[in-house]
């Protein structure tokens, strides 16, 4: 071999090694835990109460009723529910850049739904995300943090669903681009980023903090929603919690960060808002978390909410650069200023539409809920949640936190106005939202 050519090749190695190296960290992350240090053990080790299963107050309760509750926790239905229909019939559609998926029908009917899956068909679909027929399933299902359920969980929820009636719809066609269309490419991603390892505690750690681990990281999986994703769409645990975007809606920081996080919230302002879908001075959930809330975490024990709490403070803190610290001071409820936007149309559509329930200066006269001051949706310059909020309504299950839907009474222009409007006048900075971003909003959350 020539000189030239070893520089040529030594070269060459050195570039894929500087290039590779951060882009196998990258393409590699942690799991959920890496965070926490210390020994964990297998269950059967562990000398504390059980972390798993349900509540203390449900363990005698019969199998379908505890797979009531735990079915409930992991947000079935939110997924496998379209708007207005059966509960678990599926057919909702998730729109995502590699082409549009629909949830399948997981009630027990034998032709169109899952109706002959034993109950290690069932185990097998939950863990590894393969289809009693061998189909791998999307990792749009989060199998990868449900892996960390037991045996006895999984089978729990069959059990439930199985005791419902069986529902006959068919389920639409997905509509992926090639090559995400193939879905042995799943097979792939499963052995990169799901171990199939079931959750193990950490004797150190409390038992509380065991049963908050269980139930935010496996049933509620909450980090689907709220943690980056690497580009092989697989959750970056190195900013675990710092936020991110479902269905055009931001999932916001719930790190410890106390300005971008929830660092500054007391415990009981967590639990409220988890338990409601609100708190006061804090702001209410809209879109896919105020789903969340309303199926999922407002009917489950106090006591695991709290848990959830407790494993939430110890979530390393990651800042989010654009979310400023929500500003606290009501805006002055005169009408006559513009308060930092210059498009006249925002304030117009404010105060035709908004000004009766959220008020001039933000303190809603009518109730906490409408109260907008300290809300990090309006103190997020993108004005994602707040434009989204004006398109799609907001409807929680606590009373007096409904707001109707906007969406075919303004104009996309008139929307990002109102939106614009809105952060500059009791945020802690503008938004600059333009028509095309509210286009773009708006077919990402059609119903």
């Amino acid at each position: 071999m020539t000189r030239r050519w070893k520089i040529i090749l030594g070269v060459g190695a050195a570039a894929a090694v500087v290039i590779g190296a951060p882009l196998t960290w990258h393409m590699l992350p942690p799991g959920p835990f890496s965070f926490v240090g210390g020994r964990n053990v297998s269950l059967a080790e562990y000398g504390g109460p059980s972390p798993v299963g349900v509540p203390a107050q449900l363990r005698n309760a019969s199998l379908v009723e505890r797979g009531k509750y735990i079915t409930e926790a992991a947000d079935c239905a939110a997924c496998h529910t379209t708007t207005g229909g059966t509960p678990y019939a599926g057919g909702r559609a998730f729109r995502t850049p590699f082409g549009t998926l629909y949830s399948p029908n997981i009630t027990a009917d034998k032709e169109t739904g899952i109706g002959t899956w034993t109950d290690a068909d069932f185990v097998r679909a939950v863990h590894q995300g393969i289809a009693k027929d061998g189909t791998r399933l999307y990792p749009a299902f989060p199998y990868e943090s449900y892996s960390l359920l037991t045996d006895d969980d999984v089978k729990a929820i069959r059990a439930y669903l199985f005791s419902l009636p069986p529902v006959r719809a068919e389920t639409p066609a997905n509509a992926m681009k090639f090559p995400f269309n193939q879905r042995s490419l799943m097979a792939f991603w499963s052995f990169f980023y799901n171990p199939d390892k079931r959750f193990r505690p950490y004797p150190d750690r409390s038992p509380e903090w065991n049963r908050g681990a269980y139930v935010t990281e496996a049933l509620a999986h909450c980090g689907d929603c709220h943690t980056p994703r690497n580009l092989g769409q697989a959750l970056d645990n190195r900013n675990k919690f710092a936020g991110f975007v479902v269905d055009g809606w931001n999932a916001y920081n719930i790190t410890q960060d106390r300005d971008s996080g929830i660092g500054a919230w007391t415990d009981d302002q967590i639990v409220e808002y988890l338990k409601t879908g609100h708190t006061v001075g804090r702001g209410g959930a809209g879109g896919p978390m105020a789903e969340v809330v309303e199926v999922s975490l407002s009917r489950m024990a106090e006591s695991d909410i709290r848990a959830m709490v407790t494993y939430l403070r110890t979530i390393p803190s990651v800042r989010t650069p654009d979310l400023p610290a929500p500003k606290a001071e009501a805006a002055s409820d005169s009408h006559r200023k513009m308060t930092g936007t210059s498009d006249a149309r925002g304030k117009q559509v404010f105060q035709g539409a908004c000004v009766s329930c959220h008020g001039w200066s933000g303190n809603s006269l009518l109730t906490p809920e409408a109260t907008l001051i300290g809300a990090r949706s309006v103190n997020d310059i993108s004005a994602a949640n707040v434009a989204l909020a004006v398109l799609s309504g907001i409807e929680r299950p606590a009373p007096g936190l409904s707001m109707p839907s906007f969406r075919r009474a303004y104009t996309d222009a008139e929307v990002a106005a109102v939106a614009n409007y809105v952060t500059a006048r009791f945020g802690a900075k503008g938004s600059a939202l333009t028509a095309k971003d509210v286009a773009e909003l708006r077919a990402q959350s059609e119903p």
